[in-house]
């Protein structure tokens, strides 16, 4: 009987590696984008961000409890839907999420020292990786410190920016644009993508302690956390450089503290995006990981990779590990990554999907609550510039002819 992974993960750990995925480099150059396509309605595409990821993280929390196994909508998808629908979700996710590992680790790198950003890059990797192989709960712990420190600079701005800390209140910045309803999408899907990392929860089932209680009772925690955050941040962005201002901004929250007279916070904030960047990319190896080593032990990767020693999927570690270095040296994935955005919306459409099909002795939430995320899933994800639409569909494209190609072989 293959050796399965260790239950060591508390509730609060389970919280903190949501967070550092959710709370990441996104939220540091997620608004700027969104304030692009929403405008003033900034705050109005961040809501409805809010109550798309209220919806994936119910429908999420409830199969997680019911099916406490690492791979989350991977499984899922299996369990309620059949083979193909499953293996779209974790196809989706292990190609997406690997390119958002490169773009997490160039991030730090370019932070750090931009002319050696790449060499940074793949050093950032290797020592992640390398923690992961000595077991979660030690990635959880590093979690920790990343998440606290992101968090103090994120308040720390934003209180700036009301005059409360370290610099004068600025005015409020009026700007008004007629955006329509696409351009209120467009910004939520973008938002939307900064929400997504409770799923890194939800894919460390097997390896939490009481799944049952802990999953959905880490999700809630982890995504009002984060809500209150991103308000928090949008607000206070709004407040210092307008709609106009803020959509043309290469570094939104450094602009911020430098509009709110608190030039001591922009270096530190700076260094908040490096920090960030690192915590996203330590909870998406180890929730890409998981993902690959359920999808060995369907054998729809090679089986090799489901091996598991002293409770760590040590190879599907590294290999994860090893395809992001790869596509950091063959590929400059920081603004070649639109599919990702699509492809993490399929994946919970799926979800939805899923959750859907559970019976009331099964813990099913109320019917609206999936029939509304996966609504909203897919208005969002076709609402997405089309450029991220075709490269995700021709993404889904490959995964189905691989998909049939290995059916047939087998």
């Amino acid at each position: 009987m293959a050796e399965g992974l260790a239950r060591r993960l508390s509730t609060v750990d389970a919280v903190v590696v949501g967070l550092s995925a959710m709370v990441g480099a996104g939220v540091f150059a997620a608004l700027a984008p969104a304030a692009r396509a929403a405008g003033s309605w900034l705050l109005a595409a961040l809501a409805l961000a809010a109550v798309v990821a209220y919806c994936n993280a119910t429908s999420s929390a409830r199969l997680a409890a019911r099916y406490p196994e690492s791979g989350g909508t991977y499984v899922y998808g299996r369990r309620r839907l059949g083979d193909l629908w499953g293996y779209l979700a974790g196809w989706g996710f292990t190609i997406g999420k690997t390119a958002s590992c490169a773009a997490m680790a160039l991030t730090f790198g370019a932070y750090t020292v931009p002319a050696l950003a790449r060499p940074l890059a793949i050093a950032a990797v290797v020592a992640l990786t390398v923690l992961n192989l000595f077991g979660v709960q030690r990635s959880a712990g590093v979690a920790r410190i990343l998440v606290a420190f992101v968090l103090a600079v994120l308040v720390a701005v934003s209180l700036a920016s009301l005059g409360l800390i370290g610099g004068h209140e600025t005015a409020f910045v009026a700007f008004s644009r007629d955006v329509g309803v696409l351009g209120v999408l467009q910004g939520a899907g973008l938002l939307f993508f900064a929400f997504a990392g409770y799923a890194r929860i939800a894919t460390l089932g097997e390896e939490v302690r009481d799944p049952s209680r802990t999953i959905p009772r880490a999700i809630g925690i982890a995504l009002a956390i984060a809500l209150v955050v991103y308000a928090l941040v949008a607000v206070a962005s709004l407040h210092a450089l307008g709609p106009l201002r803020l959509s043309t901004s290469q570094a939104p929250l450094a602009d911020v503290a430098r509009a709110s007279g608190a030039d001591w916070l922009v270096p530190v904030v700076g260094v908040g995006a490096a920090v960030a960047a690192l915590g996203a990319l330590l909870a998406l190896l180890l929730g890409i990981s998981r993902t690959v080593l359920a999808m060995s032990r369907e054998r729809d990767l090679p089986t090799a990779l489901a091996k598991v020693g002293n409770g760590v999927p040590r190879r599907a570690e590294v290999a994860v590990g090893i395809a992001v270095i790869v596509l950091l040296l063959v590929a400059d994935l920081r603004g070649a990554i639109g599919f990702s955005s699509f492809g993490v919306l399929v994946y919970y459409a799926i979800a939805n999907a899923s959750a859907y099909t559970l019976t009331s002795e099964e813990g099913a939430p109320p019917r609206w609550i999936p029939v509304l995320g996966f609504t909203l899933c897919t208005l969002l994800a076709f609402t997405l510039p089309l450029p991220s639409v075709l490269s995700g569909l021709a993404l889904f494209a490959l995964g189905f002819v691989i998909w049939a190609v290995r059916r047939r072989l087998h």
